[in-house]
């Protein structure tokens, strides 16, 4: 631990002009002490880095870093100069520059030593101590730890010293939990994290933060969560399992927000709570880990198998959900402007009429068949990274292509992913050379894997998969009558149940998957599985329209927003309502859906786009019932909650506004 930083790798006169000219010459010295084995590449993997976000802080600090193949171990060098070097910050130059390297396969150890470092960089007394020291072994000493700060702050005369500000006894503090993410999750993550909680001491708030770098996150405790009054997301990546967070408000900001301007976010945050604006989730934001894999694990290791496993499949449906929006969508648009005959044209790339409309309609069908064509490996990549970060995604892509090859279609997709992610999980318990590790990511890995992940698709499991994915389509085609209605009763009520959650996520995966390879069994399953989710969001927008008094005031607001949301088919358009009184509009807005899904099923509506709402309904076939259908269970919807609300407030509030002890209620409601 004590040579992440040496005397030699400190330079206490540095007289660059530019922040490559100062990143070349602390590079330099990371290479003489052998811990960077090419500088040129080094420099281009920081450049790149910098090109993603500048990487200079208020308060005269510059910190550029990077992970790199060319770095043999985690490594610090830091630079003062005199007349400052630019590196993009608010207030001007950086006269404190930190160089960080860390390899591609960092361990843990040194990460976490990094990221102490980001979060003593938020001390006023520790960058001051590092502009006053003469020595570069007792600056190195003091970046590693190794000697106390001893700043002395003279106090007035006559004067007592500061405290933090305290909560009045008895009351309990405005609370807040926040997640901080930066594209290489070293620096900005944690510096974030120590500069929200540092205000949130001085505010008297507090603020519990969940820091999403790279060395691996902890989860915050649901309970923590739910305790909160809000949310501030202060990130340069996307933030994981955001479906954690539904029913709070939310403030979502850079990362270097939460650095440079902590109190304000602190104090957006306590209005929108005071005004109960509720972070809208949209259908990709479900619980699934969209982040490292190593990460989630760390938080998930000691969850039920059951739930890990949804986690990893959520992980690659989330990924897959914008390829079938792009692909299926164009698809739609083809049919719309060519017929069903586009399918078979020839390819545009042969033959292509500028006016002709034909021509543009063959031309959207292909690029929507093009986007179509990654939707298994896609599905099977991002399983296998949910499971085991980067090193999994070649042998999951290899092996969700390889499903489509033996023709095991959807259902391949998932078990390639599986596999994948298992093979990748096995061959990093295997015990390494530390000089083996930094090419264990990048070559040995994926070259293992996906060698063992096709001979498991070529030779054992592919064709038995592929017999099966026949059988369902045989059994899809079938369906007619009582057995088509029961699906579509089921269908209806997993899409309502949770609302953009995993039984819903499974459901429309389900479709989806159909659409890969279309038959009328699969159109109407994909048309049933859209009607039903427009439920939800249109029956609240209904109730909260024609029985507004047994709705607050945000309630109706969020009404208003539902009647879009749920004609494009964002079932969580209903989850602020949900949140507050689950009881009530879980079960009414189920037996909706379930009506809704029945009927499609049964008027045999079709349906080719994988999403659009009320939009694609001229690609809809019955479209005039299939209408009639979503009205059928957004009525039955509407009359349940109306009834459930209404015999739980026996004497509504006359002028339409939830008193203060009702709006508390729905506060903590959420809360919990």
């Amino acid at each position: 631990m004590s040579e992440l930083i040496t005397a030699d790798l400190v330079d206490l006169d540095l007289s660059a002009a530019t922040k490559d000219a100062a990143a070349r010459s602390l590079a330099e010295r990371m290479v003489a002490a052998h811990r960077v084995t090419d500088l040129d590449g080094f420099l281009a993997d920081v450049a790149a880095r910098e090109a993603q976000m500048p990487t200079g802080l208020d308060g005269g600090i510059g910190i550029p870093h990077c992970r790199s193949e060319h770095v043999t171990a985690s490594t610090l060098a830091f630079g003062r100069s005199a007349a400052g070097v630019d590196f993009g910050a608010a207030d001007g130059p950086a006269d404190l520059i930190f160089l960080i390297a860390a390899p591609a396969g960092a361990d843990d150890d040194h990460l976490t030593i990094l990221s102490g470092l980001a979060r003593r960089l938020m001390d006023p007394e520790f960058t001051a101590a590092l502009r006053a020291g003469t020595d570069p072994a007792a600056v190195a000493a003091l970046i590693r730890g190794e000697e106390p700060v001893e700043m002395p702050v003279p106090e007035a005369e006559g004067t007592e010293p500061e405290s933090e500000p305290a909560e009045a006894a008895g009351s309990v503090p405005f609370r807040i939990v926040a997640v901080t993410s930066c594209p290489t999750g070293i620096a900005h993550t944690y510096m974030a994290a120590e500069s929200l909680a540092a205000a949130g001491r001085a505010e008297g708030v507090e603020v519990t933060v969940e820091t999403q770098g790279s060395g691996g996150f902890k989860k915050l405790d649901p309970a923590v969560i739910a305790a909160a009054d809000a949310v501030i997301w202060a990130h340069d990546v996307e933030v994981r399992e955001k479906a954690r967070f539904r029913g709070k408000p939310v403030v979502d900001v850079g990362v270097k927000a939460g650095i440079n301007r902590p109190a304000e976010l602190i104090a957006e945050a306590r209005r929108k709570a005071e005004r109960g604006e509720i972070a809208a989730m949209s259908e990709a934001d479900g619980g699934e880990d969209s982040g490292d894999g190593d990460a989630g694990r760390s938080g998930a290791d000691h969850a039920h198998f059951g739930v890990r496993l949804r986690t990893y499949l959520m992980s690659g449906v989330s990924y897959m959900v914008p390829f079938v929006a792009a692909g299926g969508l164009l698809i739609a648009l083809s049919f719309a402007i060519g017929g069903y005959e586009t399918a078979s044209a020839k390819s545009v790339a042969d033959h292509f009429v500028w006016g002709e409309a034909d021509s543009w309609a063959a031309l959207l069908n292909q690029i929507g068949s093009a986007a179509f064509a990654f939707l298994v490996p896609v599905l099977a990549g991002y399983i296998a990274y949910g499971m085991a970060d980067r090193p999994a995604l070649v042998p999951g892509f290899v092996g969700g292509s390889i499903a489509l090859t033996v023709n095991a279609g959807f259902l391949g997709g998932l078990v390639a992913g599986l596999l994948a992610g298992a093979v990748v999980m096995a061959i990093q318990r295997v015990p390494v050379h530390a000089t083996l590790r930094g090419i264990m990511p990048v070559l040995v890995i994926p070259l293992i894997a996906s060698a063992v992940v096709g001979f498991l698709m070529f030779i054992v499991v592919g064709k038995p998969i592929a017999s099966l994915q026949n059988a369902l389509t045989d059994w899809l085609n079938g369906l007619s009558g009582s057995n088509a209605v029961i699906l579509g009763v089921v269908l209806g009520l997993m899409m309502c149940f949770d609302m953009g959650g995993p039984l819903n996520k499974v459901a429309y995966a389900f479709a989806v998957g159909g659409l890969a390879d279309p038959t009328d069994g699969s159109l109407k399953v994909m048309a049933a599985v859209m009607a039903a989710g427009m439920v939800p969001p249109l029956a609240m927008a209904l109730a909260t329209t024609v029985r507004k008094r047994l709705f607050t005031k945000t309630e109706r607001e969020n009404g208003r927003a539902a009647w879009v949301l749920g004609a494009s088919f964002i079932t969580e358009g209903a989850i602020p309502f949900a949140a507050a009184d689950p009881l009530r509009v879980i079960p009414s807005v189920m037996a909706g859906g379930a009506v809704t899904g029945a009927l499609s099923m049964a008027f045999g509506a079709t349906l080719r786009a994988p999403h659009g709402g009320v939009f694609v309904v001229p690609l809809i076939g019955e479209p005039f019932l299939y209408l009639l259908a979503i009205a059928a269970g957004t009525l039955v919807a509407t009359a349940l909650v109306v009834l459930l609300k209404g015999a739980r407030r026996a004497t509504p509030d006359p002028a339409g506004e939830a008193g203060a002890a009702g709006s508390d209620d729905s506060r903590v409601t959420v809360a919990a």
